[in-house]
């Protein structure tokens, strides 16, 4: 990482309160960066300002479904930053149910955060991301974009639809000069991972999931938040100047190889 790089850039970053988007948002700025820190939970918002300094993260408690709040995140950035260098969309939230078992509002809300958020988002960003040059927007996508475990419908389906959102995006803004790329992370210890391991078993046998769902990846474990935050800084960094249009997997190999494995020995 090049410390002089990230000096006076400024990157917006949704779901900063938590998870990735805190991993990503604490990297940032010990880079250098200045974060704008966009997520709906005000609490959390304090604490990651406390903990990054005002001097280098700015809270704002919006939820990314909400554009009018997003229009106005944009406008205070325009006022006080002129534009922006990068966009990191990682709010999202999980949901577990088969088609047929998941609520319409169920569905919708899921949609609306991970997919919607991200275009909410994208949507008032770009016209800053243009005032910068080299700008670069980075999308949290998941593995679960190429393979689904079962009962996560609505979660799979907006993982992919991200995909497709970033693809888009890419081609339509490259004469701009904005690189457009996503990331796929696989289990990440999150508390987004530890909330799904607490419902499929208990607060007691928590752990003991997390580690099980580790080593079903080949690196034998789950990843850690600044491994994604590493893949993401160097995607809106200059060292990925000819990437746009990319989907990164940081899943320790999950979706490389087929659960039919053969036997070790005839």
């Amino acid at each position: 990482m090049d410390n002089s790089f990230w000096a006076e850039r400024v990157v917006l970053v949704t779901g900063a309160g938590a998870g990735i988007g805190a991993g990503v948002a604490e990297l940032l700025t010990a880079c250098g960066a200045m974060v704008i820190g966009v997520d709906r939970d005000n609490q959390a918002l304090d604490a990651m300002t406390t903990h990054l300094g005002e001097d280098r993260f700015k809270p704002f408690a919006v939820s990314v479904t909400d554009s009018k709040g997003l229009q106005g995140v944009a406008d205070l950035v325009s006022q006080s930053h002129g534009g922006l260098n990068g966009l990191v969309c990682a709010a999202g939230v999980q949901r577990y149910g088969t088609v047929d078992a998941t609520l319409p509002e169920t569905y919708a809300e899921v949609m609306d955060i991970n997919v919607g958020g991200a275009f909410n988002t994208a949507r008032v960003a770009v016209p800053l991301l243009r005032k910068r040059p080299g700008a670069a927007v980075v999308l949290v996508s998941s593995a679960q974009a190429y393979a689904s475990q079962t009962q996560v419908a609505a979660y799979t389906a907006s993982k992919a639809a991200l995909l497709g959102l970033m693809k888009a995006m890419a081609l339509d803004h490259a004469p701009e000069g904005i690189r457009v790329n996503a990331v796929c992370p696989g289990s990440i210890d999150t508390p987004m991972l530890r909330w799904a391991a607490e419902f499929f078993s208990s607060p007691e046998g928590a752990d003991e999931l997390v580690q099980t769902w580790g080593r079903s990846h080949p690196l034998g474990r789950v990843g850690a938040v600044r491994e994604v935050g590493l893949a993401v800084e160097f995607l809106l960094s200059e060292r990925a100047s000819f990437i746009t249009g990319a989907d990164l997997q940081v899943d320790g190999g999950l979706t490389a190889g087929l659960a039919a494995a053969l036997p070790e020995e005839k």
